[in-house]
């Protein structure tokens, strides 16, 4: 039998909860808000929450300085373009480690993890000979394989970890009726993970999304993303508080949206199955 939660105990949860959330989104809150000052109010102290004079000229500023546009579309362009390529190296991967492991597939997968506690810098000189060989600096293609690389492991990690949820009885079952290798992962294996697939894509668009180190190491103005685009506002003269807050907004705006977005899609998904 469920155990009965008292009204005092309920009232206390969504407190808690309710100061955990706007305890983290505290700092977006204030990126947003600083926006909207001028620059002597960004730095003042205390600081101002209300009574400061509402402006747009950071945007209007920001706007004219730079081509947001154009960094907006180079965001979109890596972050769609590394998570398609990592989806489609990931899944077959991940398909044959969770139906198909070998004696080695635990230690593959260790293997994949480690990489990511090596420090970027690391392999930032190798890497930067690499694309100087090829021509691929400041190219939208070589940021591209570089982020989904960088991030594969945790995809595959993911997509395994949802693969192995699935009974391997349907897979075997589809073999029988004569399913080929590509069939089962497009028909069978595919829209049965399409819960963990989504979950594991919205992820990558995120990290790659918010990805500076490479972005800063290896570009200059063609494919410079918005990370690239925040970071032209420290410069040696000084930070400019609210014209980065600024530019910061604009940045994690279409994110922002994204994850809105995906969890009203989340939801009606979830409602609908209940009610089928």
């Amino acid at each position: 039998m469920a155990r009965a939660i008292t009204t005092r105990r309920k009232i206390v949860t969504t407190g808690v909860a309710w100061a955990i959330g706007l305890l983290i989104f505290f700092p977006i809150y204030w990126t947003i808000l600083t926006s909207f000052k001028t620059e002597a109010q960004a730095i003042n102290n205390p600081p101002l929450f209300w009574g400061f004079d509402f402006t747009l000229e950071n945007y209007a500023l920001v706007q004219e300085r730079s081509d947001y546009m154009r960094f907006l579309w180079n965001s979109v362009i890596i972050a769609g373009g590394s998570t398609l390529l990592g989806i489609l190296v990931a899944v077959p991967a991940a398909w044959s480690m969770a139906f198909v492991p070998s004696r080695r597939t635990k230690d593959i997968l260790l293997w994949m993890l480690s990489t990511k506690m090596l420090p970027a810098v690391g392999v930032l000189y190798p890497i930067s000979l690499i694309f100087v060989q090829f021509n691929l600096l400041d190219t939208r293609i070589g940021l591209t394989l570089v982020i989904m690389l960088i991030n594969l492991p945790i995809i595959v990690w993911m997509l395994y970890t949802y693969f192995r949820e699935i009974p391997v009885d349907i897979l075997e079952a589809a073999r029988m009726d004569g399913a080929g290798l590509r069939q089962e992962i497009l028909y069978v294996l595919t829209p049965m993970a399409i819960p963990g697939i989504a979950s594991t894509v919205l992820l990558n668009i995120i990290l790659a999304w918010n990805e500076a180190f490479w972005t800063l190491n290896l570009t200059a103005a063609n494919a410079a993303p918005l990370t690239a685009f925040i970071a032209s506002y420290s410069s040696p003269e000084g930070l400019f508080y609210a014209k980065l807050s600024a530019a910061s907004t604009m940045a994690i705006a279409p994110i922002l949206i994204l994850g809105w977005f995906s969890q009203k899609q989340l939801v009606r998904g979830l409602t609908f199955g209940a009610v089928k």
